[in-house]
């Protein structure tokens, strides 16, 4: 029995078989697997000689019928389609940035039976409590933008890393334990922002140039690993 049929037999007995009878003809679940597993197979980025950072992140366009059928089901679809990823994963030598996240998005446009697949590689982000207090943010001239989390930029700052003393933990596996710094000296309007390289092994890019240290203002892009940040002023301001 091959991995997919395991799979739908798993997955079949999970929601006591209404896959197998109400699906037919429909999009299946087991498509869906074979489909995301191509995914990763098709976007691995090579990191080291045995390792290759693939997306931990999908989301998955379906028609309005097979929407309508298959998002009831979305939870326990999505720990199996994910547990076939990381088994997938392990024997392929695939690293993922952070936990897999399956999403069932409606689209239209599509027909009864297709379905679309886009990827993403996104790092979990932990952060000191400080760094994520609301408030702190609303009070900063500007904050640092990561997969959609904000953190307050206030002196002296922060470290960026992916060890467990940096106060903005990135798991992401090209980011170093200790990766970056970035310094945050004055207040109000003569607020200075650098970022500097803490000797990592990947380095730093800042809009698009790859340097040791820089100068941030509100608009600069900035690339660790695969994780990618923007410094913008908080909404409302």
């Amino acid at each position: 029995m091959g991995v997919f049929e395991r799979f739908e037999k798993r997955i079949e007995g999970a929601v006591n078989g209404v896959f197998a009878r109400a699906f037919k003809g429909d999009v299946q679940p087991v498509e869906i697997a074979a489909r995301l597993q191509r995914e990763l197979d098709a976007e691995a980025k090579l990191m080291s000689r045995d390792r290759r950072l693939v997306p931990n992140e999908f989301v998955v366009g379906l028609s309005q019928h097979d929407h309508d059928k298959l998002a009831p089901y979305s939870k326990t679809l999505s720990e199996e389609l994910a547990g076939e990823l990381k088994s997938h994963a392990s024997e392929m030598g695939y690293v993922f940035n952070g936990p897999i996240m399956i999403h069932l998005q409606l689209d239209e446009s599509l027909p009864i039976g297709r379905f679309t697949v886009e990827s993403d590689a996104v790092a979990g982000v932990e952060a000191d409590r400080s760094q994520l207090d609301t408030a702190a943010i609303h009070r900063s001239q500007l904050v640092l933008e990561v997969n959609g989390m904000r953190h307050a930029l206030q002196p002296p700052g922060l470290v960026i890393g992916r060890g467990t003393d940096a106060d903005l933990r990135i798991n992401d596996p090209g980011i170093s334990r200790l990766h970056a710094e970035i310094r945050v000296s004055g207040s109000g309007s003569t607020l200075h922002i650098d970022i500097v390289d803490l000797g990592s092994t990947n380095g730093i890019i800042v809009n698009g140039q790859r340097v040791r240290q820089a100068t941030l203002t509100e608009g600069s892009r900035i690339e660790i690993g695969s994780t990618r940040m923007l410094v913008h002023a908080p909404a409302g301001r």
